[in-house]
């Protein structure tokens, strides 16, 4: 008998590759095999471009297209459930193939929330019998590390200090002005072209021009377009730089920047402000925001859970250490605000963490509480004007609901 060949099978396109999978006998899975992350935990914040390291035990890891048992390669699966088991692991952004046996790859991840697996594939890209598949991660990303496109600035813009000059002698506390050419100022936020507003680099080098420009003691913002400020220094020596940011805090392309200048700041000649003899409040710097990292608003959690604080255009110093644009962090539980002239109390409601902590394990019983963060100052008193958090609410797991993890 003659052999027949369908011609129009031939042309159909996917036809082989699907009589392939047909045909295709998944590889045995040695006992106890199993794949992990490494220097990763679950739970964790990482930046928007990181590289992501694989472990594997029990099983060789080896290329694509090896015909050798006990063998395979890794997948990595974002966002993704496990895929089909009887056919080839997909190949797009949401399952990324290591097909020349890496132990470790490089992954760009939006800002948010995101789950990563690790499921070894064979040979042929197929899942083993069993499939040896990791844990799920759950990772967050700062969109901070996130990188941007950059917005274009105006041929000639420049930003530039009002009336100091570079090697000048400034009191501890001064009036620091800026000024802006060729260039409009707008709030951040809004979206207009050829504007932007400023950003005062202190005592540190230029950040990464693609991506969102921090927000801390050493960077701050005045995305209220504002042209001045209060600063106050540490006696010695200190320099100052203007960048300016686009409507999200992005640096324009070419970006608009000031030389940076050297001041000496000095305690003598009768620089106004606080000090820790006064009796006031300690003032706090322009934009500054305390803030939760984990849990957020309406959030189930366990009854022992890290709680992970956030500040933003301020320094954490621990109780005690007067240091100007500074404060440490205390957790309301279930607690209305307290009053901001006094010291903030020390009790099962409101925990003090004098020591600089951003973090806390603690325990909650069971159903809804409220969580609030105030910034004190080192005598534990609230800044003028305040630094505190949203009050948020959360859903404490009773015994019941408790997850165990496989090990």
């Amino acid at each position: 008998m003659r052999s027949f060949i369908c011609v129009f099978c031939l042309s159909f396109p996917g036809f082989l590759a699907l009589a392939q999978e047909q045909q295709h006998k998944r590889e045995h899975a040695p006992p106890n095999a199993k794949v992990f992350f490494t220097g990763i935990a679950d739970g964790a914040t990482v930046p928007s471009h990181f590289t992501v390291h694989f472990g594997a035990e029990n099983i060789e890891i080896s290329p694509s297209g090896t015909d050798k048992p006990n063998s395979g390669h890794h997948h990595v699966l974002i966002d993704s459930p496990l895929p089909a088991l009887d056919a080839p692991i997909p190949s797009d952004p949401n399952h990324l193939h290591f097909g020349r046996g890496q132990s470790e790859g490089e992954i760009i991840l939006s800002a948010g929330d995101h789950t990563l697996q690790l499921l070894l594939g064979d040979r042929a890209h197929f899942p083993h019998d069993p499939p040896v598949a990791s844990e799920v991660l759950h990772v967050h990303v700062d969109a901070a590390s996130v990188e941007k496109a950059r917005t274009p600035s105006p041929p000639n813009a420049s930003v530039f200090f009002v009336g100091l000059e570079d090697g000048a002698t400034i009191p501890t506390k001064s009036v620091v002005k800026f000024g802006i050419a060729g260039i409009g100022l707008a709030p951040a936020g809004t979206d207009s072209p050829g504007t932007g507003h400023h950003h005062l680099i202190i005592d540190a080098p230029l950040p990464p021009l693609d991506r969102e420009i921090p927000s801390d003691l050493n960077y701050m913002h005045f995305g209220r377009a504002q042209t001045e400020t209060m600063l106050t220094l540490a006696p010695g020596p200190h320099t100052l730089q203007l960048l300016l940011g686009d409507y999200q805090h992005v640096p324009h392309d070419p970006p608009v920047m000031s030389k940076v200048i050297h001041v000496i700041a000095s305690d003598q000649g009768g620089a106004a402000g606080a000090s820790p003899t006064d009796a006031g409040r300690t003032p706090s710097p322009p934009d500054a925001a305390v803030y939760f990292i984990y849990p957020r608003n309406g959030e189930t959690i366990y009854p022992s859970s890290t709680i992970r604080f956030g500040l933003r255009n301020m320094g954490v110093a621990p109780a005690g250490v007067i240091k100007p644009n500074t404060g440490h962090h205390h957790l309301l539980i279930d607690a209305p605000p307290p009053a901001l002239d006094q010291a903030i109390p020390s009790d099962l409601n409101h925990l003090h963490f004098g020591a600089g902590q951003t973090e806390k394990k603690i325990a909650l019983k069971p159903g809804k509480h409220t969580l609030q963060l105030v910034l004190g100052d080192y005598r534990h008193v609230p800044h003028d004007p305040p630094v505190v958090s949203e009050r948020i609410e959360v859903i404490v797991m009773g015994p019941k609901h408790k997850k165990h993890r496989r090990r």
